[in-house]
């Protein structure tokens, strides 16, 4: 008779328990996405920034251009030309860019080649504009694609046939924006001067419409696009002049010796950077190095000209991203290795429940014969069949979510996921049951004593936080300086970036170990007096086991990482808005090139939609003092300064401090000064005088700053009312959704239609996150804020639920000792808040603690700021602690487990104790 197999043991436990294997690959499938996601992340977001700075430096840094002089006299007249000619020129071209290397990639669309005069011969015809009686210059180019680089918009392209160094008549054409600036028309002629004596006729046969005026074919040279004003060299002051550029036929290019004995030959590269990503970066550099000075640029010589150069400055473009990138980094690797650590606890944390759960069954195998081998094995078996499906569906979905990152950085991450998955119960089970015991005392939390090994262990780990905060308070989170070195070092130091993390971890195990003492204190009163909810409650808190105590340390770090990371997201955004408002001065400012403001603005203005209030200012930027020295003058009605300060917070001051005297009386003006200012003219009465009338004033307060001139410096602010004939210069706005179209449609409506200078606040501070360098931390951060609110409440529930059988079992006991349904309400929550109120304290103020500890060795200038560095005095970006991060995580945690406590007792309540009593059942 054959033997009846017996059901296999991964299979009979995931049937025994769905909901526990459902839940945690759940847990394993979210943390491994997260785990995964973060290279990827931070892959994605630097290889947009690389390509950002490449395209937003402009094609007159990012093009690389190789030229070389056109060949000299030591060759015929012949030679020569044919150098200058398209075929050549083209061949050269065809072979530069097959000779870039990777990942140097070339744009088509955006490249060329020609050739040009480079000493600018100057047009001889007094009907052109003249700036000054130095007679304007011209650069001739015979340009590679002219006829699909441009649309033809009048008369046609200039020809080439027959053009020789001994022709003087040649055919151009013109862009729009150089006709019209220039006074050219099809058919007039330009007479160029010659190094050789004899007059170049220049005869413009067409004006051409650029197709794409901002790419690199017309903007590198952009004086063949538009005109542009330029300086005669020579002693000072030296005359202003026109610089533009006339558009030769390819053919024609052998005319320019005419012009300019030595004219040049390039090759312009257009750079892609629609292949560029973070990895390339190094070899990028170092590609573009050999091009100008190395091997590369040997290998470009030996079929161009042996004087060949290369010339571009994508080099500094590349190092200074790379400078903002390793200031960046380190910074984004405080909120990684916090979300981290934090994830890998509440792992461990749902394995150690789950062993504190099944302790029973693991004793009874070892008591009954079986081996810590055998028992380890299939825990294992059983952890992986449910983690591995679920790591690898985390990595599919990151992969998914970011598909253009490598894949091995994210499968390393999954994989150390699943690993610590599958071994943390299988090791904490061999640990435990390595010998097998016939008794085991209870091990409550309030007799329970700490082993000598937990004692080392901790010791190491506040060694570890000490080293780390005093390193990086001393040098900042650049491991290669001091903080603030935004030099391109910037390697990430863990010891470092991990501080807040082993803050928190310190702080977490210190209030571990103080947690017994509340409660043995609380339970004394307790059980002196008549009522029993507060003895249960703490007495039922002090028998839970030492090893549910464990969620405490999660939710500590969680809480610790949400607060840190909701501190740095509220330091950036606080030095946006400071240092937008120290551009503007107000919501919103509105001039005219130092002009006078139409009288008429200031009202048309006011009544723009968003606007609340329009404080018009005079100022005069040439106060005399009686040392000779000047200094502005800012001129302002009191009571709309005033309220405008107040808003702002620049130099808030009140309107009496500022009002003038009553009309006749003997008394110097009230003047508000810059301290440097205050210190100089002293206490004593000063007249001024003034194109807008003469004053005595008198420094009576000092600031600091004002609205009209937030980072001037020095200044002096009297009241207006001393300057009668002083005009409107600046109109400060203040209102919400003020927008700069809107400002200048009331300009319009108000007599300025032009030269209206609009400045809007709301601008200024897009403008200082415009790198995806910047967004891509920001959203790292704000990722960290939200996995450590989600992962302390997953710590909360996983708490409750660990212990909501015992928790159950005891309400059904007191129920039929006669306690009533609402004091076994009030006795769970009273239960279970001990521990959510002493998480939610100690999370808070171990978050203060760490924002205060490490906020001057964190440096957010390049992450708020940019490339607009740090400012100082009122504009400071430093990290302070956040109230609302700090708080607002600590009330949701003690909410949700009031809430969950309430939500079992109204559930238990509402069934019969029988339902939930066994016998012989030990909960």
């Amino acid at each position: 008779m054959p033997l009846r197999t017996v059901a296999p043991w991964v299979r009979t436990r995931l049937r025994a328990a769905p909901a526990a294997a459902t839940a945690f690959a759940l847990l394993v499938a979210v943390t491994a996405f997260l785990a995964a996601l973060f290279p990827r992340a931070v892959e994605s977001y630097e290889s947009d920034g690389v390509r950002a700075a490449v395209t937003d430096a402009g094609p007159a840094r990012s093009v690389i251009e190789l030229s070389a002089p056109a060949p000299g006299l030591d060759k015929t007249q012949r030679e020569r030309e044919d150098a200058l000619r398209p075929a050549p020129l083209r061949q050269r071209y065809e072979k530069t860019l097959r000779a870039l290397p990777e990942p140097v990639r070339a744009d088509p669309r955006q490249s060329t080649y020609g050739a040009q005069t480079v000493k600018s011969p100057q047009g001889t015809d007094r009907w052109l504009p003249h700036l000054s009686p130095v007679d304007p210059q011209f650069t001739l180019a015979a340009q590679s694609g002219l006829d699909t680089h441009a649309r033809l918009r009048e008369g046609r392209l200039p020809g080439g046939e027959g053009i020789t160094s001994d022709s003087r008549r040649v055919e151009a054409a013109v862009t729009a924006d150089t006709a019209r600036v220039m006074r050219l028309t099809v058919g007039k002629d330009v007479h160029l001067g010659s190094e050789l004596g004899d007059t170049v006729t220049v005869r413009i046969t067409g004006i051409l419409e650029p197709l794409r005026p901002k790419s690199a074919y017309w903007s590198y040279d952009p004086v063949l696009r538009t005109p542009a004003k330029a300086v005669a060299p020579g002693p000072a002051p030296q005359p202003e002049l026109w610089h533009a550029g006339l558009l030769l036929a390819p053919d024609a290019a052998p005319v320019l010796p005419a012009v300019d004995q030595n004219p040049q030959r390039y090759w312009r590269v257009a750079t892609d950077p629609g292949g560029l990503t973070a990895r390339y970066l190094p070899a990028l550099k170092s590609r573009i190095a050999s091009l100008e000075k190395g091997p590369l640029l040997s290998e470009l010589r030996s079929f161009t000209d042996r004087d060949a150069r290369v010339s571009t400055d994508l080099d500094k473009v590349l190092t200074e991203h790379a400078g903002l990138r390793d200031a960046v980094a380190p910074v984004v690797a405080v909120a990684a290795y916090g979300v981290g650590g934090v994830a890998a606890v509440v792992l461990l944390m749902t394995c150690a429940l789950s062993a504190v759960r099944r302790h029973g069954e693991l004793a009874l195998l070892r008591s009954r014969g079986g081996s810590v081998g055998g028992i380890v094995g299939r825990l294992l078996a059983e952890t992986s069949v449910v983690a591995v499906p679920a790591a690898a569906l985390g990595l599919l979905s990151a992969v998914l979510v970011v598909p253009h990152a490598r894949v091995g950085p994210s499968a390393v991450a999954a994989a150390a996921v699943c690993v610590l998955a599958c071994g943390a119960l299988p090791v904490r089970a061999a640990v435990t049951h390595r010998r097998p015991r016939a008794h085991e005392g209870r091990g409550d939390l309030v007799t329970a004593r700490p082993s000598r090994r937990r004692t080392v262990a901790e010791l190491v780990l506040l060694v570890l936080a000490v080293g780390a905060v005093a390193t990086l308070r001393r040098r900042g989170t650049d491991a290669s300086g001091p903080a603030g070195a935004h030099g391109s070092g910037g390697s990430v130091d863990w010891l470092v970036s991990a501080a807040p993390l082993l803050v928190g971890g310190i702080a977490a195990l210190l209030l571990v170990r103080l947690y017994p003492l509340p409660l043995r204190l609380c339970a004394r009163p307790f059980a002196r007096r008549r009522g029993v909810l507060g003895f249960l409650a703490t007495a039922s808190a002090g028998r839970a086991s030492g090893a549910q105590v464990s969620p405490l340390l999660a939710l500590l770090l969680a809480l610790t990482t949400a607060a840190f990371g909701g501190s740095v997201l509220a330091g950036v955004q606080d030095a946006r808005d400071r240092t937008a408002l120290l551009a503007v001065g107000a919501d919103a400012r509105v001039t005219r090139d130092g002009a006078p403001l139409p009288a008429s603005l200031a009202d048309a203005v006011g009544r723009t939609p968003g606007v609340r209030e329009v404080a018009a200012v005079h100022i005069d930027w040439n106060l005399s003092l009686p040392d000779g020295s000047t200094v502005p003058l800012i001129a302002a009605d009191p009571a709309t300064y005033a309220r405008l300060t107040a808003g702002t917070d620049l130099g808030p001051l009140t309107a009496p401090a500022l009002t003038a005297p009553r009309a006749g009386a003997s008394a110097a003006l009230p003047a508000v000064a810059s301290p440097g200012l205050a210190r100089k003219l002293g206490k004593k009465p000063h007249t001024f005088r003034t194109p807008s009338g003469t004053f005595t004033a008198q420094v009576t307060d000092t600031r600091t700053t004002t609205p009209a001139l937030p980072t001037q410096g020095a200044f002096l602010l009297v009241d207006r009312k001393a300057l009668p004939t002083a005009e409107d210069t600046a109109l400060l706005v203040t209102g919400a959704g003020v927008t700069r179209q809107a400002l200048v449609d009331a300009g319009a409506e108000g007599g300025a239609r032009r030269g209206l200078d609009v400045d809007v606040r709301s601008a200024e501070r897009a403008a200082l996150a415009d790198s995806p360098l910047q967004s891509g931390a920001e959203h790292v951060y704000l990722a960290a804020v939200a996995a450590g609110a989600g992962y302390a409440a997953l710590a909360v529930l996983l708490a409750l639920l660990q212990s909501a059988p015992r928790r159950t079992a005891l309400l059904a006991r007191l129920r039929t000792m006669g306690l009533g349904a609402r004091q076994g309400r009030l006795l769970l929550a009273l239960e279970a808040l001990p521990q959510a109120l002493l998480a939610a304290g100690g999370g808070a103020l171990v978050g203060w603690t760490a924002v205060e500890l490490l906020a001057d060795g964190l440096d957010l200038r390049r992450i708020a700021l940019n490339a607009h560095g740090g400012l100082s005095g009122p504009g400071d970006v430093t990290l302070r602690a956040d109230p609302w991060s700090l708080l607002l995580p600590a009330t949701g945690v003690v909410a949700l487990t009031a809430g969950v406590a309430f939500a079992q007792a109204w559930w238990t309540t509402r069934r019969a104790p029988a339902a939930d009593l066994r016998t012989g059942d030990t909960r």
